[in-house]
């Protein structure tokens, strides 16, 4: 299986608060906290007696930043008085004076003090001082915009602005955005400049100002994700879903959260079974037979499948199945024939798109759900209208055949099997080609040729578990999408096993037979 020739297939902030940015200890307000000498001003490491003290059982977590993140977090999310307190008990400001008074002035639009206070803040690297002015000063030059000062605008982008001499690409942007109402992605300008926030300004320089002297936004947040992603990819039996992972305790999954039993024999097909797919609900599932049908099978609540439609219209072998980006929509693929598009609900055969002098290999949806796109036997991808018009197409320079297709969620890239062990990666825009080999470990098979499923671990490669069943080549494996415990597989012995877990005891009614079959032959159902 495999090749075109034989006739099988190859094989997703909170508010601005004033005290959470500006609070300190023992300070009313920040123009309080500042009052003193320049020198007062400058921004110094945050340390006193407990610098060098440390938290936790290896001794690798300082107080003073431990402390300081946490106070960080309690602001982002709202516990004012909470931040102010750790403040005060700790002893451990959240930012230095001058810090504060920076963000006051950003806060406030005191744009000449800001950058002038940006200076004195002890920034070693003078690129990052600059860049950090021109965020200011592009923000200044906006807002005099938005309130119809063009000529102070215009002097803002002259006499400062471009005398930070920073990118002269968006200089020229800039003086084009006075005269021009639209931005260059058709954007009109007052809309633009509104999304403009100072505390997205705000967000800006605080990617741009070392974390020591300005602690990013979510911070404890995103070490918290780290700790959770790195058990999830340690666990060599992780299938459960992200949202069931506690902080409560450390993450481990045992051997039976694993599928690796048969729940159901589906033998509504009467020849191989090369494609299998659920739905991106996991509420159906549909596949593909080299008996010229492609079946619709519904997922009950209590995991029992059972025929909802049977498609028939091709004449060929179908090849693979697509769901439409809202579920509601089917593509099947007739082998070197064409792609039909079905109705989930109905059955009902809503378009075929065929093109003279080339066979139809694979099928995908664009992510908006108004493309549909196909490969073909004469190695070019096609991007289609529902209702059969050609829009686009692309031809690859190495591509030796279009197996399989996929496309990235931003629509920009095309993904697909071109030739053995090798996936095209395909800017459709650029029309530049990059080819991922198998030796980069990216590719994760399921099926074999022995007749077991092989489930792998996809980040170390361990082979997790083999489960035997199958009496025929294992074509194609598909995972619920809504219940990681719930496996398909499909088989040249002709059948579709649904795999659960083993503690489980469930018995569904006509499990080895094919339930009541709704035929369909491209006709509305009635």
């Amino acid at each position: 299986m495999g090749g075109v020739e034989d006739e099988e297939p190859a094989l997703k902030r909170t508010k601005l608060s004033a005290k959470g940015f500006f609070s300190l200890s023992n300070c009313s307000s920040s123009v309080e906290c500042v009052v003193g000498s320049s020198s007062d001003l400058m921004a110094r490491p945050l340390s006193d007696e407990r610098g060098d003290e440390v938290v936790g059982s290896k001794g690798i977590i300082k107080r003073e930043e431990f402390v300081r993140i946490i106070t960080k977090a309690l602001y982002s999310l709202g516990y004012e008085k909470s931040g102010e307190n750790l403040e005060e008990e700790s002893g451990i400001p959240l930012n230095s004076s001058v810090v504060n008074l920076f963000m006051q002035q950003i806060h406030d639009g005191d744009w000449e003090e800001s950058v002038a206070t940006l200076k004195r803040i002890g920034l070693e690297d003078e690129t990052i001082v600059r860049d950090a002015s021109f965020l200011i000063l592009e923000q200044k030059f906006f807002e005099l915009l938005d309130g119809d000062k063009v000529m102070d605008a215009l002097k803002t982008l002259r006499t400062e602005i471009a005398q930070l001499c920073v990118d002269s690409t968006r200089i020229r942007e800039l003086s084009s955005s006075i005269v021009s109402p639209y931005g260059q992605d058709g954007s009109s300008r007052q809309d633009y400049i509104r999304a403009r926030t100072r505390l997205k300004l705000l967000e800006k320089l605080q990617k741009l100002i070392p974390p020591t002297v300005m602690i990013p936004e979510k911070r404890l947040e995103h070490l918290v994700e780290q700790a959770i992603i790195l058990q999830r990819e340690a666990c060599s039996f992780h299938n459960i879903l992200d949202k069931d992972m506690s902080l409560y305790s450390d993450h481990h999954c045992g051997k039976t959260q694993i599928p690796s039993r048969t729940l159901q024999i589906l033998d509504a097909h009467g020849d191989e079974v090369w494609f299998v797919q659920f739905s991106h609900d996991g509420k159906y599932l549909a596949t593909a037979s080299k008996d010229q049908t492609a079946i619709i099978w519904e997922v009950a609540t209590d995991g029992g499948v059972s025929v909802k439609h049977r498609l028939f219209g091709h004449q060929k072998p179908v090849s693979s199945v697509s769901w439409s980006p809202n579920g509601q929509e089917l593509l099947t693929c007739g082998l070197e024939e064409a792609v039909m598009r079905w109705d989930v609900f109905t059955g009902e055969r809503l378009q075929v798109y065929e093109k003279n002098g080339s066979g139809f290999i694979s099928c995908a949806w664009f992510p908006c759900g108004k493309y549909v796109l196909s490969g073909l036997s004469d190695k070019s991808i096609c991007m289609w209208t529902l209702d059969g018009i050609e829009v686009e197409s692309w031809t690859g320079q190495k591509t030796l055949r279009i197996s399989d297709l996929e496309i990235t969620g931003d629509g920009e890239h095309l993904l697909s099997i071109c030739k053995e062990n090798t996936i095209l990666f395909f800017n459709k825009k650029t029309k530049h080609e990059r080819f991922i080999e198998e030796d980069q470990k990216v590719i994760l098979s399921f099926g074999s040729e022995d007749s077991q499923v092989y489930i792998w671990h996809r980040s170390s490669g361990d082979l997790v578990d083999a489960l035997p069943g199958h009496s025929g080549a294992i074509n194609c494996v598909s995972w619920n999408p809504a219940n990681p415990h719930m496996l398909a597989s499909a088989s040249d012995d002709r059948t579709v096993r649904i795999w659960g877990l083993k503690r489980l005891d469930v018995k569904y009614p006509n499990a080895y037979s094919n339930g009541n079959n709704h035929h369909c032959n491209g006709e509305k159902l009635r």
